[in-house]
């Protein structure tokens, strides 16, 4: 039902709707999360107009603006692809997340590619670049193999994903597309974790394995925020 309404608004290019809504939601959340200093109101003028007004003493990066535009691009990618999870597109997603930013043009970064260089995440180890391929591949294989996906089954999908943590910038927001997809594919309500709950949300990553709960209940939590704004929509 929503994955329907949402493409049918895209295809009327309506304005105010679901879609209009959560275009700039979760832009503005999923880029605010990874630093982005660009407000909920200037990402929806940015989507409404294509253009930016800000204060004549503000900086406004240049990354914020080429990562609002490419998250658009990337909300309608998963809607046009959503019954598909593999290499291909989630490295697709990485590469039009961030075409045209600086990290585009450093010869290393390998936009749309897997890291080159090891990374450390909240002082945490991620996979090294030389396993990335191979635990991608387990982890795909795996989680396409269950016949009733749960949303406990997407969070953990996304837990380990961000473990592995692919690319060298950019893997939470394209963990977070490939959540709300899968919700979007499986008839599960989806959800977009909220830049307030940034602390919450990275407690559940950090102590997952310990307490899978603190996770699981900052998504079913954001999961209910979604039910209010469907309810809104009457949908």
């Amino acid at each position: 039902m929503v994955l329907k309404q949402l493409l049918e608004e895209k295809e009327m290019k309506l304005k105010g709707g679901l879609y209009h809504h959560l275009q700039v939601k979760f832009a503005y959340n999923s880029n605010h999360i990874e630093g982005s200093k660009l407000s909920e109101d200037q990402t929806r003028y940015i989507y409404e107009t294509h253009s930016l007004i800000s204060d004549k003493e503000e900086a406004i990066s240049i990354d914020d603006i080429n990562e609002t535009l490419n998250h658009f691009k990337c909300f309608d990618y998963i809607l046009e692809n959503v019954y598909i999870l593999n290499e291909e597109l989630i490295k697709n997603l990485h590469k039009i997340l961030k075409n045209n930013t600086s990290d585009s043009f450093k010869e290393w970064f390998k936009v749309g590619d897997y890291k080159l260089k090891p990374n450390i995440v909240g002082g945490r180890k991620t996979t090294s670049p030389t396993k990335v391929k191979s635990e991608i591949k387990k982890l795909l294989d795996e989680y396409n193999e269950k016949e009733n996906v749960t949303v406990e089954d997407i969070i953990d999908f996304h837990y380990h994903f961000e473990c592995i943590h692919p690319f060298q910038d950019g893997n939470g927001r394209v963990g977070r597309l490939i959540m709300f997809k899968e919700c979007l594919k499986h008839n599960i309500i989806p959800f977009i974790i909220e830049e307030k709950h940034k602390l919450f949300y990275y407690r559940g990553l950090k102590e997952y394995e310990t307490e899978k709960e603190y996770l699981i209940d900052t998504c079913l939590s954001a999961q209910d925020e979604f039910k209010k704004i469907l309810d809104f929509f009457e949908i």
